[in-house]
Formats: C-alpha cells, sequence, structure tokens
C-alpha cells in the first residue's frame, strides 16, 4: 500500500514564524531507515514535510478510491514545527483530512507532552509516581520537597533542560532557565535515586510490553539520561541493558504500571515509558513518550529485537497495528520488495 513518511526537516511552509519553536527533529538518516524498511516490507513508501502544505501533497500522492475510502496510510515521525502541544498537530489535520495514520491521536499526545497532566493522571490512578511541584516563576523553596531534585521543562521531551539541583539557589537558576529559555513553567519532583529502566509498549487493546531495557550509568557521577546522551555527544554515555536486570516479579511489575500508563494517557501503536526504582525496588512512572524514538541505538529498537523483531520487522508491524485499528485487518502489501528508486529523506 502506499505510504506517506511524515516529517519535520525544513520547518517552512508555515504563514509566520511564531510561538514555541521545536526543538526536536528525526535525522535524515533515520527517515531513510524507515522509508527502506517499509519499501523492504512491500509498500510504496515516499516522504513528506509535516506543514501547511501536507494535506494537498497527500491527497495526489493517495487519492481516495471511488467510495471515498482511503487508499494509503501516515507513518508518522512528525514532532511539529512550532506552538503549543506540537506533537498534534500532524494527527489533528490527519484527522481532519480523513488520513490514516500510525501512533496516537491529538489526546494521547497533548497529554504525554503535558508532564503535570500525565503525572496527575497516574496518581488519581494510584500509579506510583515521584511526588512534584510546577514552578512558572522562579522559587528558592521546595516546600514539602527534599533535595535533591529534579528539574525539568513541563512541555519538552528528549532530556531538554533537564538538571539535577541539591539546593534552593541552584533550582531557582535551573528554573530560570527554564522560563528564559523554553518559555514554559518547570516541574520539579524528586530525584528517585536508584536504577533507571524503560519499557517499550506495541499494540492496542491488549498492548504488549517489551522487555525492560535498562541503563547503566556505570561508576559515572551523574546518573540521569541526558540530552547529551540521547544525542550521542557524552563520552561516557549509559549502556543499554536488555533484558534489565530485575527479578521476574519486578519485570511484571514494571510491565503492568507502563501498560497502565500507556493507558491512562490514550497512547495507541507504540511508546515508551520511563521509570525509576529506588533503593527498596519500589518503580516509580517518570513519563510517557507518545514519540518513542526508532533510532536504531535507541532503548525501543533494543526491545524490539529481543523479542526478535529486526528494524525492518518492527516498522511493518507499526504499520500493521496501525492499520488493524482502523480496518480490522493488516496491511496489504506486495509479494516482492518494493523498488528502491523512489525519493529519499
Amino acid at each position: 500500500m502506499k505510504i506517506a513518511v511524515v516529517r519535520n526537516r525544513k520547518n517552512e511552509g508555515v504563514v509566520n514564524r511564531f510561538g514555541r519553536p521545536c526543538p526536536e527533529t528525526y535525522g535524515r538518516k533515520s527517515v531513510q531507515r524507515v522509508l527502506n524498511a517499509l519499501r523492504t516490507a512491500g509498500h510504496e513508501a515516499s516522504p513528506f514535510e509535516g506543514d501547511g502544505e501536507l494535506i494537498s501533497r497527500l491527497s495526489e500522492f493517495m487519492p481516495c478510491d471511488a467510495d471515498g475510502q482511503p487508499t494509503g496510510l501516515v507513518f508518522n515521525m512528525a514532532y511539529g514545527i512550532q506552538g503549543d502541544c506540537r506533537y498534534t498537530h500532524i494527527p489533528a489535520m490527519l484527522e481532519m483530512a480523513g488520513v490514516p495514520y500510525t501512533g496516537s491521536a491529538p489526546m494521547g499526545h497533548a497529554l504525554c507532552l503535558d508532564k503535570v497532566l500525565t503525572k496527575t493522571l497516574l496518581r488519581e490512578a494510584a500509579v506510583p509516581t515521584p511526588d512534584w511541584l510546577v514552578a512558572d516563576r522562579p522559587i528558592d523553596d521546595p516546600g514539602s520537597l527534599t533535595f535533591p531534585l529534579i528539574v525539568k521543562p513541563r512541555h519538552e521531551s528528549t532530556s531538554y533542560g533537564l538538571r539535577i539541583v541539591h539546593d534552593g539557589p541552584a533550582m531557582k537558576a535551573a528554573i530560570e532557565h527554564i522560563i528564559d529559555t523554553y518559555n514554559q513553567a518547570a516541574l520539579i519532583e524528586t530525584y528517585i535515586d536508584g536504577q533507571e529502566v524503560n519499557v517499550g509498549l506495541l499494540g492496542n487493546d491488549p498492548v504488549e510490553a517489551m522487555p525492560p531495557v535498562e541503563l547503566d550509568f556505570g561508576t559515572r557521577a551523574l546518573k540521569l539520561d541526558t540530552w547529551d546522551d540521547k544525542y550521542h555527544k557524552s563520552a561516557d554515555e549509559p549502556e543499554k541493558r536488555c533484558p534489565a536486570r530485575v527479578s521476574p516479579a519486578l519485570d511484571r511489575q514494571l510491565k503492568h504500571i507502563a501498560a497502565e500508563t500507556f493507558r491512562l494517557t490514550h497512547c495507541r501503536d507504540y511508546g515508551r515509558v520511563d521509570i525509576r526504582i529506588d533503593k527498596t525496588g519500589h518503580p516509580f512512572i517518570l513519563e510517557i513518550n507518545s514519540m518513542a524514538s526508532l533510532g536504531l541505538g535507541g532503548s525501543y529498537v533494543r526491545a524490539a529485537n529481543r523479542l526478535g523483531m529486526d528494524f525492518e520487522a518492527l516498522i511493518a508491524r507499526i504499520v500493521d497495528v496501525a492499520h488493524e485499528r482502523y480496518f480490522g485487518c493488516s496491511a496489504l502489501r506486495d509479494n516482492k520488495p518494493a523498488a528502491t528508486n523512489h525519493a529519499a529523506a
């Protein structure tokens, strides 16, 4: 079938450059790997820019059939260009235009990109998450929270602006940095000293929890997964271990609370939940990523590999999961791999 891989690269197709800019983007190589995987699976895949011209381009690439029904699907890799709740923009456009797509709907993305709403939903459902407070102005008193504390932007991902602070002045400086740099409130939460894992989710009703992946920080002093780590700019990037070194009972608990988080935040198709386990063995949900990274070195792909899925099989499965959700069956494909002389990412 025809699959449009939608990503943001140029960030030019808007009326104005106005609003909080999106700092995230998929690299060209990552997008190209997805295109190649889809073509290997027998799909006709082409890249598209996720901007104001997207709908008209999609109508040319995969026009509806004689009954007005879809003839293709979008593989959504677009983080958005600017503004609030940026992950929601492309899914909302596609829903308006009647185009099926992979991944969460606008509601799921909006909930996950607001860490405070996520934590509130978790707390109300008795799913453990670190205590927190929100600061929309610089403060140096954490109230009932005790240092050390984590300070991070309320609406960002990929560890942008993340800091660990040990006193009031450092906390105030971290909040000031977030307000000045990201133009949003800061989330301050209790630092959970212990093991960090994440759990990938795949599918819908029921969702499958993948083997937990452990971030092994070794002997380094800063035991946090930073922006430098995630973008492979750190000299001592934590090693990813899969499966994580946890007991069978804890493994089951991690998968259960990850799946519950996925459900509570209305996610679809795939995602990743980040968890900290304290020194007594109790897990705490940190956050959920409704657009889990599909980079080859990432935890999500590594967990899929552990289940026996190579990258091509994982990408094909995400398409099938979305197609099953819309149409009740796997996506149609050719019996042989599609030709590879298509547009590049």
